[in-house]
């Protein structure tokens, strides 16, 4: 009977107990080994000690590889919180590790509060789940021989990025496989709402972990292909005839309290060229339409587009704006519940095109409340970017930044996935692959966060779309830079 080891974080009394007498009495675990800075006081019975330095670091990556020799799979608990497994459990995920020759196996699972479980479903890994904090669920389950296989081949040190290091090397052989069942319950950790987890990648004070995760996803896209070299594609700006140098678009449905100030922001840029602003109108129920048409009557340069269809998303609008024959040629996003942070906005992203000799321009925001108060993280500039690097990170995080600017013939070669979210992450990939993409690090863009933001408050299943749709944008980039590098070979 193919026997288990399993690794549990500890760093003192009253979390394990339960779990720990559950692991210790069943018949297919051979041993436990508790993982932590200070080995408990009192003993375990079944359990042994392994001294780390309390993170999953490469070396304590190394010494559960060391600890699984003698057994054909290893079962970690990659968070310290109660954690019950369902009946059959953990025979299902040898079951399914054996039969699918799986290096590595996870599973949905649920939520438990106060004595209730809530679904807590995960999503199918694929080849472009690159993102550092895909969600497998605290328990992974890996197949030994595919466990020490990787850790061997581990050649860089980390002290944050043990743990992604290790599954980004061994999907490089056989891709995570997930079961679609709830096997474990577990405590909830992380209770915030969506719209404030979304933005801890960029929280300054993880800076040290996100430069480990870049470097560990840097080496990975290089030993399977996809790594883009920092060569870029030259650009040139004359390639058709513009009447304005610049439109900003927002396309908008049901904005009726923030339309007017997100119109005047832009109605107040100073420049020394033409510009004007194109408003798509999805078909709003509101007030919204009333208020850009009388905001209208005192702007010429505003455009008011109401479209024949009934089937667009955001990308959609996107794509009625950049192909308008009144488009200019630079195309510059404004969501409609935001603002431009001064009067300079709109110079400094069409100056930085001519100044970097790039495709695309991102800029930096600030998050405010609706009261334009600034909120945490405060100034969000996605310093992680590099032009060295850039491209190739871009794979591994959630989003590039704003305000955005595109190069419009560029942008209309491309066009905008017909989505509501991650329509601006694809095109963003997409250009990445061969133009070089500008950073202007002075925030220029105010980012108001209310309950009536799109992503403010998202259930699990609706954040499950979302990342499954963002992990295929990753997929199908992935495979299109694996193949621009076979054919420059």
């Amino acid at each position: 009977m193919s026997k288990i080891n399993c690794f549990i974080p500890y760093s003192g009394p009253g979390v394990w107990e339960e779990t720990l007498a559950e692991l210790t009495a069943h018949n297919l675990v051979n041993r436990v080994y508790l993982l932590g800075q200070a080995e408990p006081e009192s003993g375990c019975d079944g359990c042994s000690f392994i001294k780390t330095d309390g993170r999953f670091s490469t070396d304590t990556i190394k010494k559960i590889a060391d600890h699984s020799t003698g057994v054909t799979y290893s079962m970690v608990i990659t968070r310290e919180s109660k954690i019950s497994f369902g009946l059959f459990a953990i025979e299902r995920f040898r079951w399914v590790a054996a039969g699918m020759d799986a290096g590595m196996v996870y599973s949905d699972y649920y939520d438990s509060v106060e004595g209730n479980l809530s679904a807590h479903p995960v999503i199918d890994h694929q080849p472009g789940s690159l993102r550092d904090d895909f969600e497998f669920g605290p328990v992974l389950f890996f197949s030994c021989q595919a466990l020490i296989d990787a850790t061997e081949e581990m050649r860089e040190s980390y002290t944050h990025a043990g743990l992604y290091q290790l599954r980004l090397k061994i999907s490089q052989d056989c891709l995570p496989v997930r079961i679609p069942e709830y096997l474990y319950s577990v405590l909830p950790l992380d209770t915030r709402a969506s719209g404030k987890k979304i933005f801890d990648y960029v929280d300054p004070k993880n800076r040290e972990v996100q430069v480990e995760m870049e470097n560990a996803v840097t080496t990975h896209l290089k030993e399977t292909g996809a790594y883009l070299k920092p060569v870029f594609e030259e650009i040139r700006f004359d390639e058709d005839h513009f009447d304005v140098e610049a439109s900003v678009i927002i396309p908008v449905r049901n904005r009726e309290k923030t339309i007017s100030d997100a119109i005047e922001s832009v109605m107040s840029q100073r420049t020394g060229f033409d510009f004007n602003l194109i408003v798509v109108d999805n078909h709003s129920t509101d007030g919204t339409t009333g208020i850009i048409r009388k905001i209208a009557d005192r702007h010429p340069n505003l455009i008011h587009v109401i479209p024949d269809r009934y089937d667009l998303g955001i990308g959609g609008c996107w794509n009625l704006g950049i192909h308008h024959p009144e488009c200019g040629k630079f195309a510059v996003q404004l969501d409609s519940d935001d603002l431009y942070s001064d009067e300079h906005t709109l110079e400094q992203l069409v100056a930085a095109f001519y100044e970097q000799q790039c495709a695309m321009v991102i800029g930096s925001y600030q998050m405010t409340n609706f009261e334009l108060e600034e909120i945490p993280p405060g100034i969000i500039d996605h310093r992680e970017w590099t032009p060295e690097n850039g491209r190739n990170n871009a794979l591994r995080i959630n989003g590039l930044g704003a305000p955005r600017a595109y190069y419009t013939p560029v942008l209309r070669k491309i066009n905008v996935p017909n989505v509501s979210y991650g329509e601006d992450y694809g095109v963003g990939l997409a250009i990445s692959r061969h133009y070089q993409i500008g950073r202007i690090y002075k925030p220029g863009y105010l980012c108001r966060r209310w309950e009536d933001n799109s992503d403010a408050s998202l259930s699990i299943e609706a954040m499950n779309r979302h990342n499954h749709y963002k992990d295929r944008l990753r997929t199908f980039e992935l495979t299109a830079r694996k193949n621009l590098n076979r054919k420059k070979k």
